[in-house]
């Protein structure tokens, strides 16, 4: 399988909203094996379409789990299709979180303690999940990606012109 490429700052697609995966297809089966494939091999715990440049609302995550010897460890990838967020609470969680699509840039961003999600996995079935602490996280901000927001969007102003070096590192780098 295919290690796809990652879209990175400034790539106009990650500005664009994703469109519904209309069925599971082998296609799509396809594209979410490789979507596992580059998220693992980028020591990511989300991708989402947009980032390989695929505009189509399906991303991947993996959990933290707790191993019997005490420690975290990345959960098995999930695939998440056309998901839809709802109920979030109003308890708020600031959290540092990076970006395969902004290398090397780790900013505070606040969200939701919990948030409600529906989706439909592999098997076309659809799901619903009440999801709290990391899982909520991962979950928002690959729903992002859908949408066309980045984390630099969800950061006050002064903490986004300190990133404007970095950001243009990043573009400099993948887009000269």
């Amino acid at each position: 399988m295919a290690k796809l490429a990652l879209r990175r700052y400034d790539d106009p697609i990650l500005r664009k909203k994703a469109v519904s995966v209309e069925a599971i297809t082998p296609a799509i089966e396809r594209l979410a094996a490789d979507m596992v494939e580059t998220m693992v091999g980028s020591n990511g715990v989300g991708l989402a379409g947009p980032q390989i440049g695929q505009l189509l609302r399906i991303f991947i995550i993996r959990d933290e789990m707790l191993a019997e010897d005490g420690n975290y460890v990345m959960g098995p990838p999930e695939v998440i299709i056309n998901p839809t967020l709802s109920s979030p609470s109003e308890e708020k969680v600031s959290m540092v979180e990076g970006c395969l699509s902004l290398p090397g840039l780790y900013v505070d961003v606040i969200r939701p303690k919990v948030i409600h999600v529906r989706y439909m996995n592999l098997k076309g079935e659809w799901v619903e999940e009440m999801l709290d602490g990391f899982r909520a996280r991962v979950t928002m901000h690959e729903n992002d990606h859908l949408n066309g927001v980045l984390t630099i969007d969800r950061i006050d102003k002064r903490e986004r012109k300190k990133a404007e070096p970095h950001l243009l590192a990043i573009k400099k780098k993948y887009h000269s």
